[in-house]
């Protein structure tokens, strides 16, 4: 059994989510990856060289800030905020890309794959390629490029090969559909490094244990004091399991995901196959994907992790559609407030903790902020001045 931080992650499914819905041609590449997690993750060598990693090249931990203007203009009682903005590239992502980078190099393997769609998964990715000395290439929608700029170009100065996709919406799904088809032609030299929990087993359960030292560190950090919620946006959903993990177990702690509304797949959405998983996605009455929308590129995605649409069926996490227009306004309240420019995605989190706020004034609120807003600066310039 492979050793997950959490008992939950130890399954193919959950519930009725998850499992390995892919062509034959790619059940090798899975059965080798789950043997060498399996074994990587039982290795004392492997568990030292990403704890330090994640110490002294990422940068962990992070700390909790206390938002009180922020919590004073919302009418609560406090908010904290787990910065994910200021680990190493910018954004939670690095978390699980160096635990998976170390894995493929451990694995023998000559190549680093990636998607993205705000650009932090890619860049996480090339950054950590470059330190461990493994090619990197990243498969990108050709619109997310043009309007993630700064990340594209990060991407390119570090050495990436970045590979537009100009199918489809050109964005999120679609780099995630031309990762899969390369990785099942290349998988022997190749290592497909998922940016989400998302995909077939075992990747959401892998993403999530990597994630889980942001829940981990919380618990730590706020010294047995438990927040009344714990909210985090939610597109794949990875920066919001990694912070719900270790709270799952305490039902007096309410987990809060906030979703683009133009891609609410947990609010909107119909169970479907999509990307090797069976999940909650958002499809026409053919079963055809439909394209989701947002400003946020990280949250434009039609689907979401099998774990979230788990925890959505049995009523342990919450999940609420947020608009652009919120998310904006919540950008220029936490500026305004406290001086943090917020990644697109993580002003869905502080737009949902806005709306909690208001009808629990006396609650002491955790907002996971899984990145910062350096990348967003001309999409924020043309809304916002």
């Amino acid at each position: 059994m492979i050793p997950f931080a959490h008992p939950l992650l130890n399954s193919e499914f959950f519930g009725s989510y998850g499992g390995q819905y892919v062509p034959d041609l790619l059940m090798p590449a899975l059965d080798e990856l789950q043997i060498n997690l399996e074994e990587a993750l039982k290795s004392q060598t492997f568990r030292q060289r990403l704890a330090s990693e994640l110490k002294n090249y990422a940068g962990r931990p992070t700390p909790l800030t206390e938002a009180s203007k922020l919590s004073q203009k919302y009418g609560c009682k406090s908010i904290l905020l787990k910065r994910e903005d200021l680990l190493h590239g910018g954004a939670h992502k690095l978390n699980n890309v160096i635990g998976q980078a170390l894995l493929a190099q451990r694995s023998g393997k000559t190549e680093l794959i990636a998607e993205t769609g705000a650009g932090q998964h890619g860049v996480a990715t090339a950054l950590v390629g470059a330190r461990l000395g493994i090619p990197v290439r990243v498969f990108q929608g050709a619109k997310d490029i043009e309007r993630q700029a700064p990340n594209a170009d990060r991407m390119r100065l570090l050495g990436a090969s970045l590979e537009p996709v100009h199918s489809g919406a050109q964005t999120l799904k679609d780099a995630v559909s031309e990762a899969f088809r390369y990785w099942m032609a290349n998988y022997q030299k190749s290592y497909y490094v998922i940016g989400s929990a998302v995909g077939p087993y075992p990747y959401p359960q892998m993403v999530a244990h990597f994630q889980s030292v942001i829940s981990e560190e919380c618990l730590t950090q706020t010294t047995g004091n438990d927040p009344d919620v714990v909210i985090a946006c939610c597109g794949g959903g990875s920066n919001a399991i990694g912070g719900f993990l270790h709270y799952l177990d305490k039902s007096s702690v309410k987990l809060i995901g906030a979703e683009a509304k133009g891609g609410a797949s947990i609010s909107s959405g119909d169970v479907g196959i999509f990307h090797g998983m069976k999940t909650l996605v958002l499809q026409n009455k053919e079963g055809q994907i439909s394209e989701s929308h947002s400003l946020s590129a990280g949250l434009d995605y039609p689907a979401v992790s099998p774990i979230h649409s788990y925890l959505k069926e049995i009523k342990r996490a919450e999940y609420l559609p947020i608009s652009d227009g919120e998310a904006l306004e919540a950008v220029r309240d936490l500026m305004t407030c406290e001086g943090i420019i917020p990644a697109l995605e993580s002003a869905h989190a502080i737009a949902a903790a806005k709306k909690f706020a208001k009808d629990h004034p006396q609650a002491r609120v955790l907002v996971i902020l899984s990145g910062r807003g350096d990348k967003d600066l001309a999409i924020l310039r043309a809304q916002l001045l």
